[in-house]
Parts: C-alpha cells; structure tokens; sequence
C-alpha cells in the first residue's frame, strides 16, 4: 500500500492540476522594433489567446499557414485528457495500491512526452511548410519557433515558455515521479 502522505500528496497533486482548465499553458511571445509593445498568444488547453489575428497576418508575408485554433484536434481532446489524468490518480490515491501508483505516474509521464512531441512537431510543420508565392522569401529561412527557449527569426526575437498551467503540469509530473521513487524506495526497504 501507499503510505497515507504520498496518497495525500498525490490528491493534492490531482487536485491542484484542476487549475490548469483555468490558466494558459503556454506562452509564445514575440519583440521586433516595430512593435516595442510586443506582440503574443496563449496556448489554453482548450483554445488559444492574445495578438493571433496580428500574428497571422505578420506570418502571411513569409508564406506561413494561418494559426487556427478551431482546426487543431489537440485543442478539441486535451480537456479530456487532462480529466482522465485528474480522474484516475484521484482514484489511485484512494485506492492506495502501488502498482496503480507506478502506472498512474508513466501514463503523467507519457502524456508530458506525447504533448512535447507533438508541440514541436506542430511549430516544425508551421515554421518550416511555408508558401513558395509568399511575397517575402529568404533562401534557406526556415521560421521554427523555440520549444522552450528564445530564438531570432529575422528582426523578431521569439519566447516560448510554459505559463502558469504548464508550470503546474511540469511541477505536478515532477513531484508524482518523486512521490513514485520514495515510494518504490520505501518497497524495497521493507524486502
């Protein structure tokens, strides 16, 4: 069985991981000279925010597709997820067997892995599939956003962060895999 503080913890976890419905996920900004204010979107785990309309149009010059929030299936399944996530370690939590436990945490695991993968993918196609009529084209250019980090496409300095839903995400995976470690520690202890 869990001990009473890893279940505990591993409620509290689920339970905090509710406010990632409520908070963006991630943050792409955006700072070129042209527009000192800056410009930038939020990715929701169910939508999108911020200066997308602007961007689009910025990103329609150098051939890139048009951001469309209602075409993305990830947008649409990740709501559901996320509650499968929420749902399941409330119920391993209460249910108390380690094995639950260790499943519970690979499957937190995978879905991190899986939203990374198919994040980079995505900037991947957007930066990369442009349009060859595209009125302003620099030869070998592509315009890949950063995953995590700060990159410079021409004069536009671009951000891409985890914001407050992803910080909570990441810490929430972090703190499971060590609730899972002392856990699997303590196992062994007592063999």
């Amino acid at each position: 069985m869990i001990a009473k503080k890893s279940r505990i913890l591993l409620l509290i976890i689920c339970l905090t991981l509710i406010a990632v419905y409520f908070l963006p996920v991630w943050d792409i900004s955006l700072e070129a000279p042209q527009y000192p204010e800056g410009l930038g979107f939020q990715i929701w785990l169910g939508k999108m925010s911020g200066d997308l309309n602007t961007v689009n149009g910025l990103n329609h010059y150098i051939g890139m597709k048009k951001i469309e929030p209602d075409s993305m299936s990830e947008l649409k399944i990740m709501p559901f997820i996320l509650g499968v996530l929420i749902l399941s370690g409330i119920a391993v939590s209460l249910i108390g067997k380690k094995k639950f436990l260790y499943v519970w945490i690979v499957f937190f695991i995978l879905l991190g892995v899986a939203g990374g993968i198919d994040f980079w993918k995505w900037e991947y196609e957007y930066g990369h599939d442009l349009n060859p009529t595209a009125a302003i084209k620099v030869p070998g250019m592509t315009y890949q956003p950063p995953l995590i980090g700060t990159k410079t496409l021409l004069n536009f300095t671009a951000h891409s962060y985890p914001a407050e839903g992803g910080i909570i995400l990441i810490a929430g995976g972090i703190i499971s895999v060590l609730v899972g470690a002392y856990e699997f520690k303590k196992s062994k202890k007592q063999t």
